[in-house]
């Protein structure tokens, strides 16, 4: 095992779904490159967001706290760089620390660590999605949702000459800078597909023909949410009412064509690390922010702890990782801070050793299949607190004043059968709680997120000012202005 310091090439993408990925084992998605990526590293089969939403997710990825820590709690609070992150330790230490593509901080006037960001994108007017803030008696409904299913299928969009843009900056600083430097650099990508709209290029469109896409496993009447926190989150954000079984074909049709167009993005970053002979010393990580529901559960975007929004891919190759390694170990986005630190040679701080991530490379060659993941929602649609804890076989979500769910994904990987109120699993469901509240309170965690959001939305004129506000339905590429949608009544 290396401990040679190494450059870092970390790679993101927003809402891609751990599985729909060829090495993950989808039956027919085409992702090539991140195929390659893994063969020659190590590959988590068991990795997990934070927070299935952009900016908490984003805030725990860069400065390795959790969301209950950084108080990023939703759209509407985004980092600020007051926090220190790796990018700002790497950046004291020397190291050339670059940004290309999203971000979704605050803004570019803050500190955020990095030396450059190149074509950031960053919340909507300082301030992110302020309608979110809404949570109680009940979460405000969105505006705009039948736009996801009318506009998808094939064509351009600004997101996906957004990520051109981004891939191109990439392999251009990649063969006229990275040699150049005469310190280490860490290079961060950030690309925005296959976050919706699920619009795909044709080309990639193409590789999907919609009459041959499947449902998804859990669609139709009988798959109806049923919790009630989960039940008012699709009520908050009910994409589906505009879908028939035609138009859901479409939809995945189009979102596998976004992973596919990520994947060959991707693959030209990749090409620029290797023709420019960067491969040797320097570490890949590629993962996502969260995944997306994709219809299953008559569920669209992501905002819940099931798999298919909570899962995220999570590969890192390079020296010193083990080639073509699955690890069973649970991570989460909060482990990329020791990793990139550690990765470059820098010895973690008294405040960094108390952080509660652990380093990739470290978990790839010491597998922890027990090792507990911890991941959590206070966002939009939520009426209450929803944490996630994954041990072993176990998943468990804890809701806030509300019955608990439990599912054995050895023996139920689709999480079909909520085994909580099973009275042959109390035990089970006893010590994932203990495991939780190991981690957090939850119940203060709950009121503490109320509180603030509470007192941000007095700063903003009130509930009925946030209403007429709107809803932007997602952050537009640079260049483009906020298109804000009628809400319905809170």
């Amino acid at each position: 095992m290396s401990t040679q310091p190494a450059n870092i090439l970390f790679i993101l993408s927003d809402e891609h779904t751990r599985d729909v990925t060829g090495c993950y084992g989808h039956p027919f998605i085409k992702t090539p490159h991140l195929d390659r990526l893994a063969a020659r590293g190590t590959r988590f089969d068991a990795a997990y967001t934070n927070c299935p939403i952009c900016v908490p997710a984003r805030a725990s990825l860069h400065t390795g706290t959790y969301v209950a820590d950084n108080r990023c709690w939703d759209n509407g609070h985004p980092y600020d760089g007051s926090l220190r992150s790796w990018a700002h330790r790497l950046r004291a230490a020397g190291h050339h620390t670059m940004s290309i593509g999203k971000l979704h901080f605050r803004s570019d006037k803050d500190d955020n660590g990095f030396v450059q960001e190149l074509i950031p994108l960053h919340v909507v007017d300082g301030l992110g999605d302020l309608l979110g803030l809404i949570r109680t008696p009940q979460p405000a409904a969105r505006g705009g949702t039948a736009d996801l299913a009318a506009t998808a299928g094939p064509g351009e969009s600004t997101y996906a000459n957004y990520d051109r843009n981004i891939r191109d900056a990439a392999v251009h600083w990649l063969g006229h800078f990275a040699k150049k430097l005469d310190q280490p650099w860490c290079l961060f990508v950030s690309f925005v597909k296959p976050h919706f709209p699920l619009v795909a290029p044709q080309k990639f469109y193409d590789m999907y023909p919609p009459e041959s896409i499947p449902l998804p496993r859990l669609y139709g009447p009988e798959h109806e949410p049923t919790h009630p926190v989960v039940s008012a989150l699709k009520r908050c954000m009910n994409y589906d009412d505009t879908f028939t079984p035609e138009k859901v074909r479409v939809a995945l049709a189009a979102y596998y064509g976004m992973v596919s167009f990520l994947d060959d993005n991707i693959g030209q970053v990749l090409g620029a690390l290797e023709s420019n002979g960067l491969v040797g010393n320097t570490r890949v990580i590629y993962s996502s922010d969260h995944g997306d529901n994709l219809g299953n559960r008559k569920l669209w975007g992501k905002s819940v702890h099931y798999e298919e929004a909570a899962a995220v891919p999570m590969i890192i190759a390079g020296p010193g990782i083990p080639v073509g390694k699955a690890s069973s170990t649970p991570v989460t986005l909060v482990d990329v801070y020791p990793t990139i630190v550690q990765s470059v040679g820098l010895v973690l701080d008294a405040t960094e050793q108390a952080l509660p991530g652990k380093s990739l490379v470290d978990l790839a060659w010491n597998d922890q299949p027990e090792r507990v993941a911890f991941g959590e929602y206070h966002a939009a649609g939520s009426i209450t607190a929803m944490y996630l804890v994954r041990k072993g076989r176990w998943k468990y979500i804890h809701h806030v004043g509300y019955a608990p769910e439990l599912f054995d994904l050895q023996d139920d990987p689709g999480e079909t059968r909520d085994l909580a109120q099973d009275d042959k699993h109390a035990h089970v469901l006893a010590m994932m709680e203990a495991e939780l509240r190991k981690i957090v309170d939850p119940e203060a965690v709950n009121a503490r997120a109320f509180a603030d959001q509470k007192a941000k939305i007095d700063q903003f004129g009130g509930v009925e000012a946030l209403i007429k506000r709107g809803d932007f339905g997602y952050s537009p590429a640079p260049g483009q202005r906020a298109v804000f949608a009628t809400t319905l009544e809170a």
